[in-house]
């Protein structure tokens, strides 16, 4: 006999109480006949399911009839349950008839019964052509480079903004704050670009005191040191760290921001975060980075220079006339001009990426991601403008 109980013990307190729905199976000659009773409803029906599914495996003959004059109430969901069970039934050449539906239910049995005969779509496989493909990664591409250029111009906008709104003391300025975060950014970033920048610079110094040492121009190591460092090598490496240390930070916190909605509160009172937030970041990466390029030229020039006496055995006064004669006011500050806008590059990327993380720990560690490796791009590309920049005005 297949049956379940017909009282429904945990129907919640103020619903009209439901019978729990059953099947009752009753042999008959060739086949069987199911009896089903009780309230058939979606908050009943649930615990059916295992029941229906053995009455669909077992044997029960050639000719079935479900019997429905004892159901309840019933809805969609029941309806479709029994639909569905007479369906599941119709194997094997069985006959099975669906009976004794109310006529008040006659019309949700048919609406069920036009909703599971309607075929699913099917989905129409797109043509592909590697051309288009091509062309539409290219076009998207475009329109990404386009919408990040909107976004940053937005930024710069926000920045200037708060500083024409600080210069005009319509905004209290808050110097605590730009010395804070150079604090962050430039002081404590000192020990590890000096390392780094110093091991660069020895490095440089052996590999050309080895090279030139073939032909007989080790001495000239100086000069490769000298120039190298201090127009390209000093203030990429320290933009480079820069990028890694302080542009993940930058994301990192007005992330957090983001994700606690403290930046939608900052709205709500009627600040531009922008203003508050990203201007001191700025305003201390803009300063912080050329003193740090600084740092790190004389740091690289140092490796360079006990490198050369331990391997070539260069004395440190002949180290530093070489630098003096090979070295010019320009030589120096070719390096020094590109820190400004390597430092507004990574901060302005840095904001942007931190304004775009969303509600989850994930988004945040992909825009950190992110902000890294476009800064670290930027910086390099921005190297390679000025060195075109300089050459062709013969510098």
């Amino acid at each position: 006999m297949l049956e379940a109980e017909t009282t429904d013990k945990t129907a919640p307190r103020g619903r009209l109480s439901a019978v729990k729905p059953a099947l009752e199976g009753e042999k008959r000659e060739g086949g069987v006949r199911l009896v089903a009773s009780g309230d058939w409803l979606a908050r009943t029906v649930g615990e059916m399911e295992s029941l229906l599914a053995e009455t669909a495996r077992s044997d029960l003959g050639r000719q079935i009839i479900v019997d429905c004059s004892r159901v309840g109430r019933i809805d969609t969901a029941g309806a479709f349950v029994l639909e569905r069970l007479s369906r599941d039934l119709q194997t094997d050449g069985r006959n099975v008839e669906l009976a004794g539906i109310a006529d008040r239910n006659e019309a949700l049995f048919q609406a069920v019964r036009g909703a599971m005969e309607k075929e699913a779509p099917t989905a129409t496989p797109a043509r592909t052509n590697p051309v288009t493909e091509l062309v539409g990664d290219v076009g998207r591409g475009v329109f990404a480079v386009f919408n990040e250029a909107v976004a940053a111009l937005n930024i710069i906008g926000g920045a200037i903004y708060g500083a024409a709104y600080r210069l005009t003391g319509r905004t209290r300025n808050r110097p605590a704050a730009v010395f804070n975060q150079i604090d962050q950014m430039g002081v404590k970033a000192i020990p590890i670009i000096v390392l780094i920048t110093f091991l660069i610079g020895g490095i440089i110094a052996q590999q050309g005191a080895f090279q030139l040492r073939r032909f007989g121009g080790e001495v000239y190591a100086v000069n490769l040191v000298g120039i190298l460092v201090l127009r390209e090598i000093g203030v990429l490496l320290t933009a480079i760290m820069i990028a890694g240390r302080s542009g993940s930070a930058i994301t990192a916190e007005l992330g957090s921001m983001k994700m606690r909605e403290e930046i939608d509160a900052l709205h709500v009172i009627g600040l531009n975060p922008i203003s508050v937030l990203v201007f001191p970041r700025l305003v201390a990466l803009t300063i912080a980075l050329p003193l740090l390029t600084v740092l790190a030229n004389i740091s690289a020039l140092a490796g360079g220079m006990l490198t050369l006496k331990l391997y070539s055995d260069i004395s440190y006064t002949n180290y530093l006339q070489g630098i003096q004669n090979s070295v010019d006011l320009f030589t120096v500050f070719s390096g020094l001009i590109k820190a400004p806008f390597m430092a507004i590059a990574i901060g302005i990327i840095g904001a942007l990426e931190g304004m775009k993380v969303g509600g989850s720990a994930e988004s945040l560690g992909l825009r950190v991601t992110s902000s890294v490796v476009k800064s670290i791009f930027i910086v390099i590309v921005m190297d390679g403008l000025f060195a075109i920049f300089y050459a062709s005005i013969g510098l």
